[in-house]
Parts: C-alpha cells; structure tokens; sequence
C-alpha cells in the first residue's frame, strides 16, 4: 500500500522526464504506440468528446513535411528539421460541436494527450522532446498532414532512441510556492455569493 505523495510511482515518471533534442534512429513500432496512445487518451475529457488524434510519420513523410515547412516559410529547399528523429508524431486538435465543451477546452484535451504520451514514451524509455513553431498554422503544413477545416496542429513529438552516455536537456526545479495559492478573501461587505450583502446595498442606495 503506498503510504506517503512520494511513493507514488508516477511521481517519479513524471519528475524524471526530460527533453531529448538528439536521438538515435531506432523508433517505437507501431503496435508499441497503440498500447500507449490508448493509456493517453484516458486524460480528463469534458463529454468523452475525443477531440484529438494522433498522426505518426516516418521515413518519406519527414521529407514532405520538410517540403511542406519551406513553403510555409518561402524557403527554396526542404526543411531538415523533420529529419532529427526517426518517429514524428503529429498531435492534433480535432474540435467537436459541443455547446458543453468550448473550443478551448477542447484544445486542452489534445494538449494532455500530447504531455501524457511524451510521458509514457519517456518512460518505456524512448527520448522524446515536443516541438512546435509558427508553421503549425500554416496552409502548406497542415495541407501535408490532410487536416480538416476543424483541426489544428499542435506540433510533433520528436521520438527516437536514447544515445548512450548522452545528456538529456535540463530544466530548474519548480517553487510549487510560487505556483500554489488559495482563493482571495471575499471583500468586506460581500455576501457568499460575492454580492453586495443588504446592508452594503442600502449604503450604496444612499450614496447615489
């Protein structure tokens, strides 16, 4: 039985996961990448609505992204960028008519599928490192990638083996004390509700 926060095997997951900007050329399978989109895709989801969708590129679909990110950017040859990790996996926001879950929220949703899978690839030991840039809304990008009118890129996961003896990419510790407050106190003549309480009312009666 786990009896303190910090026995918590996902503490640990989560406190050890870095970005890795520089990968070997071996990848996840495809079957690999089932089992843990489909443990990602258990992120808190107002409606169950689903409103992501995961696209994997390999081999020659780098280099079309790669001609896709030039034209975006008007440059003469491909992008290499792509070509840094053997695995890309595009995370995409695919919003669903709701009049229960904005727009926003649902783009929340595809963001934790997105953070969650890093994390579980981090953890079954793949380096990985989210990366995103202005030509995630471009035409010629998302054109490649064959989204619809109603989804959004949200950048690729970058997977790739871990080299040996390499470093990955180091982050400062979090103050949680600086992230971490309560609510304000009501202010003085304010009901639970946060309106004026009757004899605040009556005073502002009177002064105007």
């Amino acid at each position: 039985m786990i009896e303190t926060v910090t026995d918590y095997p996902a503490l640990a997951a989560v406190r050890n996961r870095r970005s890795w900007s520089k990968v070997t050329d071996a990848a996840p399978t495809r079957a690999e990448l089932l089992t843990l989109i489909a443990a990602a895709g258990r992120v808190a989801d107002h409606s169950s609505l689903r409103p992501w969708r995961v696209i994997e590129l390999r081999g020659e679909d780098r280099a079309t992204l790669g001609a896709a990110i030039a034209k975006a950017e008007g440059d003469d040859k491909p992008s290499t960028k792509p070509l840094r990790a053997p695995l890309l996996l595009a995370v995409v926001a695919s919003y669903r008519k709701s009049e229960k879950v904005p727009r926003w929220e649902q783009e929340a949703v595809a963001s934790g599928v997105a953070h969650t899978l890093s994390l579980l690839l981090d953890e079954a030991g793949w380096g990985v490192i989210w990366r995103t840039g202005h030509y995630t809304r471009a035409k010629a990008v998302a054109k490649a990638h064959g989204l619809a009118k109603d989804e959004e890129l949200l950048g690729w996961l970058y997977v790739g083996g871990k080299p040996t003896g390499a470093r990955p990419g180091r982050r400062k510790s979090v103050d949680p004390r600086a992230h971490l407050s309560r609510m304000p106190a009501p202010a003085k003549g304010a009901d639970k509700d946060g309106g004026a309480t009757k004899t605040g009312a009556k005073k502002d009666k009177k002064k105007s």
